[in-house]
This record gives C-alpha cells, structure tokens and sequence, in this order.
C-alpha cells in the first residue's frame, strides 16, 4: 500500500494535529524544528504508529500551508522510513527547508542507500535518529548524512562521552535529542555536542533569594495601568521613569510603523500602538534581554505561541469577548515567568495585581484558561491520545480547529518576529 493511502486508512481526516519541537544551536538560537504528526482520540493509543502513514501526513499537510508557514526561516526535521524514502511524494518537500529523519528502523541495504544518494542529488540533507551506539548499520549509513541525532535518555549516563567521542570521529555534526534539564544540556555542551533537541531552556530554575529586577517589576507596574484602564497621562508618565522601557518601546512601534516619518515621542509611539498592543509589547518586553529587543530567544518565542493559541481558543469559545481574549493572551505569555525569572509563580504573582481566573490557571491550571494552558502544553510534547481528547471536548473545541489554532499562532509569532528584525 502507498503511504499516502496507508496515511488516509490510518487516521481521520481531522483527526489530527501537527507537533514541532525546537533545535537550538550553541548559541541557544533557533535553528529547526522537528515536526511530528500526532493523531488525538479516546483512546491513549490514538497515535500513528506507522511511520510512513505519520511522514506522508506531515509531507501532505506541510506543502498544503507552505513550509514557511510551519517553521518560519528555520529548517524542519521530518522522520522518514524505508517507505517514504522510496516514495515519490517526499519530492514534494522542499529540499532547502528540510532535513530528512531516517528513523532508527531503517535498514541500510543497497537500494536504500542509493535511494538517499539519489536525493542527496537533488539537494536533500539527512539525519540519522536515534542513534545510542556506533554500530555497523550506522556505518554504512554516516557517509551519507549530514547530522547524527543520540537519544541521551537512552544511552547510560556513563557511556555517553565514549559514544560521543567515537561519533566525532565521523566528522558529522551531532544532537542531542530529548534533553529536559539545564544539566543535561550543560554535560551535552560539554561534549561537543552541535544541537540540542528538548524544552530544557523552558524548566524554571529557582534560585533561592533571587528577586524580580527594578526594570521587570516597573514592566509588571506598567501592565497593572495598562489592563486597569489608567489615564494615558499617568501610563506615559511610567513609561518615562524607565530609559530601557522608552527606548525598547520607541524601536518596537518603529520597527512596525508604515513608511513615513520616524516616531520620536513616547505620547507618539502610544497613540500610534494603542492600549491593546501596548499591553502586549510589554508582555513580549519582559522576555528580551537588558541590551535590546531579542525576539529569537527560544523562551519567547514558546511564550508568545501559547498567548496566541490561548487567544484564539478563547476567540473560537467567545468571539466577541477581546477582554477575555486579553486575558488568555495573558495566560499563555506568562506561564512560563517562572523559568524567565527563576522565581516561584506563586511569588511572581504576589507581586502582581491579576485577574483571578489567571492567577487560577497559572498556580493550579483550574478553570477554561487552566484547560487551554494544559492544552499548549500537551501540544508542545507532542502528546495525543485522551489527554489532549478530554482536554479538547471540555472546552468543545475540535481537533480540527486546534490545529487550524496552531497555525495561526504559529504564523503569527513568524510574523512578530520579523516586524522587529
């Protein structure tokens, strides 16, 4: 059977969402995401299990939207199997965006190994998945690829600097994949490893004692004027008592201003804003770093995807309620304070005036937004099955229209990005 067709025996039509999980670089920017195909059902076992069925699905429905659209400028991993790379329809990828996954299953015989030079010919790049020894097969194949991607939650913690050390010997560059905490991406940096594949930049850190700055608590006053409705006066009078705020402020309504003159006043740059967009540049204010505006940092972009998709879930729910809208936005942004600041939540919020249905979804994930929080985050892990299903039917909405969801947010976070660059 073609995998285009087993795709369509496998799972509904609608039935499904796409996942991407981000790769950072040394310099922990962005640099691809991988993209997985994940089925949401009843049942736990409402997940793809056959690979080619999974890649002709992220093949079909990626060149549908538009590769840009999914993944921005970055590149996207997608995993591919003896199926798909024999296939036709992965020609239907665009060769400069992609890095094709071959998946630890892959038995590297003759025909196969042509099949990738092949399309190594027409501009494909490969990656090889999985990967927890330097074995034979993986010989045969580390000719022909460009990335070696180890699973460091497979490989024994006592193993990995000697795995490590005979993969470099190959001169291919290597990822570390499943990486879930600042120390194992510190060992992993250690190592030489190139990439690194998992949310461990978005774990909170605590660190005892540590307060929240002047400049980020005069960030978090400014938010309070902002949602209360103060007097414009007043909010442009707060705005001054903070160089770094005037200024991030001034570059970001000017990085978005259509052609004309340069705005050059704070009352300038507020009436041309608006108090809506003001509150979320603030919002997006409070995770870029001390010397400017720095919308590739991997903590903001996840940020500012789940207040969209917030957002818009509550847009679906509510569609002509923007004050709750806000208030999700608001949810999403700042759900990951905690990892941004290395403070508790609860100590965050004892320093913020906020609405109580935030406050309950950001402490205990209870209520609507607690529910569409818990949803982001089950989307992030690429998780299916009846979590996100429960999920999903508690605020009746449909595994189609979250993923439509996610795609706006995700085209709109692209979009933020290069207003400002």
């Amino acid at each position: 059977m073609h995998a285009e067709a087993t795709a369509a025996a496998s799972v509904p039509s609608n039935d499904f969402f796409l996942a991407r999980q981000p790769i950072l670089g040394r310099d922990q920017h962005l640099v691809a995401f991988e993209l997985l195909f994940r089925a949401a059902g009843e049942d736990d076992d409402a997940k793809l299990t056959d690979n080619a069925a999974a890649t002709a699905a992220v093949i079909s429905h990626a060149s549908q939207l538009g590769m840009e659209q999914v993944v921005g400028e970055q590149l996207a991993f997608v995993n591919v199997d003896e199926v798909v790379l024999m296939s036709d329809f992965v020609r239907f990828l665009p060769p400069h965006k992609v890095i094709l996954e071959i998946l630890e299953t892959v038995k590297p015989t003759k025909q196969l190994l042509a099949r990738i030079v092949e399309l190594k010919e027409l501009g494909f790049k490969f990656a090889v998945d999985d990967v927890v020894e330097h074995s034979p097969e993986l010989d045969r194949l580390v000719g022909l690829v460009d990335v070696i991607k180890v699973d460091v939650k497979l490989v024994p913690p006592g193993d990995l600097a000697g795995l490590v050390a005979s993969l470099k010997s190959t001169g291919k560059k290597l990822l570390a994949e499943k990486v879930e905490t600042l120390d194992e991406f510190r060992l992993c940096m250690d190592l030489g490893f190139e990439y690194f594949q998992g949310y461990y930049f978005a774990r909170p850190v605590i660190l005892s004692g540590k307060k929240i700055t002047p400049s980020e608590l005069a960030i978090l006053r400014l938010l309070e004027l902002v949602s209360s409705d103060a007097d414009a006066q007043v909010i442009e009078t707060a705005v001054k008592r903070d160089a770094l705020i005037s200024l991030n402020l001034l570059r970001l309504v000017n990085s978005r201003a259509a052609p004309g003159p340069q705005i050059e006043s704070l009352s300038q740059a507020l009436s041309q804003l608006g108090r809506r967009q003001l509150q979320r540049w603030l919002q997006i204010l409070l995770y870029t770093t001390a010397g400017g505006v720095e919308l590739a940092s991997p903590l903001l972009q996840l940020a500012t995807t789940r207040g969209k998709l917030l957002e818009l879930m509550t847009l679906a729910r509510y569609p002509v309620d923007a004050g709750k809208a806000d208030r999700a936005f608001t949810v999403g942004i700042m759900s990951l304070a905690d990892a941004l600041f290395s403070i508790p939540m609860q100590d965050i919020m004892d320093n913020v005036e906020i609405a109580d249905d935030v406050r309950a979804a950001l402490l205990y994930r209870e209520g609507d937004f607690g529910t569409m929080l818990r949803v982001a985050e089950l989307l992030e892990a690429a998780e299916g099955g009846c979590k996100l299903y429960n999920a999903l039917r508690k605020l009746g909405l449909s595994v189609a229209q979250i993923r439509e969801i996610e795609l706006k947010a995700f085209d709109w976070v692209r979009e933020l990005t290069h207003e400002v660059h």
